[in-house]
């Protein structure tokens, strides 16, 4: 049943990750009584049994409400429940550009954080109302005051605008219910142009393919229609349509100003692609694709493998089952001398792979290797050639090289202000640097730029640490600039090991290849012949261990007699270990690698 224009409210909710967006999202359920209290358990809206555990949202959940206002009118709500964590921040922001309005969900113990501004700056940006709500306003360490003053400095509302809320306990629910209806403005849209609609982003049923997500800016959407996307090009009949309250309920059509879902039956979920444009077949070529529109692109690379090298295929197959529920996700093949065959994996981001390793870990039971994450490098060789890399393997000889850049992050950080010192060295340490700082209540902002191949290491955790964990971060990559970066090759008796090769600063090469060397001679089982273990810079070596011998007493049994017995079997000794030296190969086992994987 569609309802007209003018009742239809489309919103989001912005908030930082644990600060009550989910159970915000529950109490709007059970007030509109979208779903019934027989029906109702906690975090309604996360499907994966992986948010419902870490208490986050790693995929946009829609549902359409229905709700009478105080003015006696029914109005249909559509709330987009989306990811909180910054490696999804590009499906945060088609699904703020498919609303009119949000809700800025502050926590009454915590205050604003990074993440939290960064989305409030996108939805400026698209001109959404915003409506703040403090919550947990009933915990006792709640400072309902100070953080309407954070608020209202960055926001420029006065403190009339605010509501103080308690989702754990349904307090002045109904009150932001009422907001939205009478502060975010209805939908524009002509149901009479011709079809346009965003796709926000898409599921997969195994049953019936892949389903798109969409908001109809114009036109009228029906089912049995030819339908085609105007980037992707893919095209479908449309077999349902309907609105999820929130399981999918099919509907007769979805008009201008609406948000739904489109069933296309299409078996590639990768032919959706998140902010494209759905349209009528026959008017493909004619309609406006609709702005910002990108196709998302892997920012971390990881080489996954598995640790009994039969479950190969198992991991090539859960893979291709994974890819169908995320079209993030980009993989091709890769082989190691020391692990052998594995798949070579990119992330939108760290959180982004660590799910992932969790889905595969659980859903197809397998245990995996996963290779420390890397970043794309962009290359210049010396003829002028241009491309990228994104593993060490990939990186040319260094006397063919013109000019190396690395990705470049803007980071912001709000943290108290006792710990602005210790950041600020944390910062230098990894290579970035304070463009600003700025107080933003009883909080600092500070606004710096670093590599991203050292934000996605350990720094997340060294920032936690030295803040005492009163820190957060929000990050955009943008640039890349130039950076005098090196391969470093580790090599076990003159023979290179690619599994073990990095990319790092020329002025850290040698730190870095002494800490992986050293490493390496306390972790290697030594051998009957002497092991050099090199790092080294193209032709250069720059860190070395060298691992004994065993020796064996070859004169043990020898009670006498001239002293050329002993010099024959000591030089037959000696021509012995020789060819070993020449032949031998070290073999690393698993624990090994495992083991040099961490930093220490």
């Amino acid at each position: 049943m569609s309802t007209a224009n003018s009742h239809i409210r489309n919103f989001s909710i912005i908030a930082h990750i644990d600060h009550g967006k989910t159970s915000l999202t529950d109490q709007f359920l059970r007030h509109t009584k979208t779903v019934s209290e027989r029906d109702f358990t906690e975090r309604v809206m996360d499907s994966n049994p992986i948010e419902k555990e870490r208490g986050i949202t790693i995929k946009l959940a829609p549902v359409c409400m229905q709700y009478t206002a105080a003015d006696g009118e029914a109005y249909q709500l559509n709330l987009i429940d989306t990811p909180g964590h910054v490696d999804f921040g590009y499906e945060v922001s088609r699904s703020l550009a498919a609303c009119e309005g949000a809700l800025l969900v502050v926590d009454a113990t915590q205050g604003i954080q990074a993440q939290t501004l960064s989305t409030y700056q996108k939805a400026q940006d698209l001109g959404l109302t915003i409506i703040p709500v403090i919550n947990k306003i009933d915990l006792p360490a709640a400072d309902v005051e100070r953080t309407m003053l954070e608020v209202m400095e960055l926001c420029n509302l006065s403190d009339e605008d605010m509501i103080a809320v308690s989702a754990k306990s349904g307090l002045n629910i109904n009150a932001v219910l009422e907001a939205v209806v009478a502060k975010i403005p209805a939908p524009g849209g002509d149901d009479s142009a011709q079809l346009q609609s965003l796709l926000i982003t898409s599921l997969y049923d195994m049953h019936r393919g892949a389903i798109a997500l969409v908001r109809v800016k114009n036109g009228v959407l029906r089912p049995q229609t030819k339908m085609a996307f105007v980037a992707g090009k893919a095209s479908f009949l449309t077999s349902e349509i309907g609105h999820f309250t929130p399981a999918m309920t099919a509907t007769t059509q979805l008009r201008s100003g609406e948000v739904g879902y489109v069933v296309t039956g299409l078996k590639d979920v990768r032919g959706l692609r998140v902010g494209d444009t759905l349209t009528e077949a026959s008017s493909v070529e004619s309609v406006e694709a609709l702005p910002g529109f990108k196709e998302p692109q892997p920012l971390v690379f990881m080489e996954l493998y598995p640790i009994d090298q039969a479950e190969f295929p198992d991991l090539q197959d859960a893979m291709s089952k994974l890819i169908l529920r995320d079209a993030a996700l980009q993989y091709i093949g890769t082989h190691s001398q020391a692990l052998g065959s594995g798949l070579r994996v990119g992330f939108l981001g760290v959180l982004h792979a660590e799910i992932v390793l969790e889905r595969l870990k659980r859903e197809a039971n397998l245990d995996l290797i996963a290779t420390a994450p890397s970043v794309v490098y962009q290359i210049t060789k010396k003829d002028g050639t241009q491309f990228e890399i994104n593993t060490p393997i990939e990186m040319p000889d260094p006397s063919e090289i013109e000019e190396v850049k690395e990705p470049i992050a803007a980071v912001t950080i709000l943290t108290p202000r006792a710990y602005v010192g210790s950041l600020v060295q944390l910062f230098r340490e990894r290579r970035g640097a304070l463009e600003q700082t700025e107080q933003v209540g009883m909080t600092i902002k500070l606004q710096c730029t670093i590599p991203l191949a050292e934000l996605i290491t350990d720094f997340h955790d060294q920032l936690k640490s030295v803040s005492s964990g009163f820190a957060s971060l929000e990050y955009t990559v943008g640039e890349y600039r130039a950076v005098d970066a090196v391969c470093v090759t580790i090599l076990l008796n003159h023979e290179p090991v690619p599994a073990l090769s990095f990319i790092t600063v020329r002025e850290q090469a040698h730190v870095e290849g002494r800490r992986i060397v050293e490493k390496l001679a306390t972790l290697i089982p030594r051998q009957m012949f002497v092991v050099p273990i090199q790092a080294a810079v193209g032709g250069t070596v720059v860190a070395r261990e060298t691992l004994s011998a065993y020796r064996k007493d070859v004169t043990a049994k020898l009670y006498g007699g001239d002293v050329t017995r002993r010099k024959k079997l000591l030089a037959k000794q000696a021509k012995g270990k020789k060819r070993m030296k020449a032949f031998g190969k070290v073999e690393l086992d698993q624990a090994t690698f495992l083991s040099l994987l961490k930093r220490s």
